[in-house]
């Protein structure tokens, strides 16, 4: 594998209240993905994207962009960096071209109108480009703000919640134009509390929890290793209490005595589905209905932060 365009390493930051927003996370992300970080209000996203970013500083550790640190070569790792924030932080009183204009030239690259054009067409602006910042929709100021994060063409992109308060129609643009920028060869790390959206998106997910990441992996494997199969069986009778011939598996009493739900493995050699389908048999336990369901990424992210849900 090719060398990661950014490296994190046992970075921590520690307040003086005691408090650990980090806790020594180590994150390797390569060149041209997209990596959605998942984690509760607090968890210590935003925390991690601002000491990458060289906003906050961290406590310990270090960070490693195209091979150069990033405090020794500020200006270097800085100028590889786009940074959405959550925050809609705008000048109010200036234009849309202007205001992604002035962004570029802050990283010091020449003017370039046909890029600021080419990049406000991309991004549905340029029927807005004379349009003063205050007199913009939420979804058009966020809009501008990624247009502001990619002025000065950065190889790394930081979306922090970057669907917040859009409607469904924007943010699924928002999801069509984050695709063609990894297309386009662009590394995308996002925050989300939009599990959809990184179960759409992501080719990998990494779940904080408590300043701790507590699980990175490829989205599909993350699935695989961590995701579960339930089978459900409607009853043709409702039952008062489990049997307990029926101990043998791993199965709850629901809906009030009318339905069997079975857990299982489904990459298992053997699921125990025909044993447990032959016994209820056996026992003269008739059913109506058979469906199965898949864990989702919700239900792994809910299981890794909060441990397994009850059975109800």
């Amino acid at each position: 594998m090719s060398e990661p365009v950014l490296s994190i390493r046992q970075l921590r930051k520690a307040y003086a209240t005691g408090v650990e927003a980090l806790k020594s996370v180590d994150l390797d992300i390569q060149r041209g993905e997209i990596l959605a970080l998942l984690g509760p209000n607090g968890a210590g996203k935003t925390t991690l994207i601002n000491i990458v970013c060289g906003i906050v500083t961290p406590t310990s550790g270090e960070v490693i962009i195209d091979g150069r640190n990033w405090k020794r070569d500020f200006r270097f790792a800085r100028s590889r960096i786009g940074l959405v924030p959550q925050e809609l932080t705008t000048d109010a009183f200036e234009t849309v071209w202007s205001t992604v204009s002035f962004s570029r030239g802050m990283f010091g690259k020449p003017r370039d109108d046909a890029r600021i054009e080419a990049l406000l067409k991309r991004l549905s602006l340029w029927d807005k480009r004379k349009t003063i910042m205050m007199h913009l929709s939420g979804g058009m100021k966020r809009r501008v703000m990624i247009a502001k994060a990619l002025s000065h063409e950065p190889e790394i992109l930081f979306l922090d919640e970057p669907t917040a308060g859009v409607d469904v129609e924007l943010r699924r643009d928002m999801w069509d134009l984050v695709r063609d920028l990894r297309a386009d060869g662009t590394t995308i790390i996002l925050t989300t509390h939009y599990i959809e959206e990184a179960e759409e998106m992501a080719d990998r997910v990494g779940v904080i929890s408590k300043g701790e990441l507590i699980a990175v992996d490829e989205k599909g494997a993350l699935m695989a290793r961590m995701g579960k199969k339930t089978l459900d069986i409607v009853l043709s009778e409702p039952l008062a209490a489990l049997p307990p011939e029926l101990g043998d598996w791993d199965v709850a009493l629901e809906d009030q005595g009318h339905q069997l739900r079975y857990r299982f493995d489904s990459k298992a050699d053997r699921t125990g589905i025909a044993s447990l389908m032959r016994r209820l048999g056996e026992l003269g336990i008739g059913y109506k209905d058979l469906s199965t369901h898949q864990s989702s990424l919700e239900d792994i992210f809910v299981e890794l932060v909060h441990g397994p849900r009850d059975a109800s």
